[in-house]
């Protein structure tokens, strides 16, 4: 029974992914802006990255959108301020805000 509902869990976080991936670079772009909207209005920074990083089609490819969107002097802050001493989370924000730069 538990595993019937994890397979209907993840075919619902799935969703969204599909419909995504139908949407134009300027669609998902807004739709990032918003959720940076979020952020700054109180919503948790692991949902901006994770959905971002959903709505973009990839971490690199919502790193590109939150570059453009926020500087990266706010990035770092972020960064700094969010991940303490949770290294999962400091990792997700490390990729997600502050990629390598190549």
């Amino acid at each position: 029974m538990l595993n019937k509902l994890a397979g209907i869990q993840g075919k619902l976080n799935n969703i969204g992914d599909e419909v995504y991936q139908t949407w134009s670079y300027e669609q998902r772009h807004e739709e990032i802006a918003k959720l940076v909207q979020g952020y700054q209005n109180g919503l948790p920074i692991q949902i901006l990255c994770q959905l971002s990083a959903s709505i973009a089609g990839g971490v690199a490819e919502a790193a590109e959108h939150l570059a453009i969107l926020i500087s990266r002097r706010e990035r770092k802050a972020m960064v700094n301020r969010e991940s303490g001493s949770d290294k999962a989370l400091q990792d997700l924000l490390q990729a997600t805000l502050l990629p390598a730069r190549n």
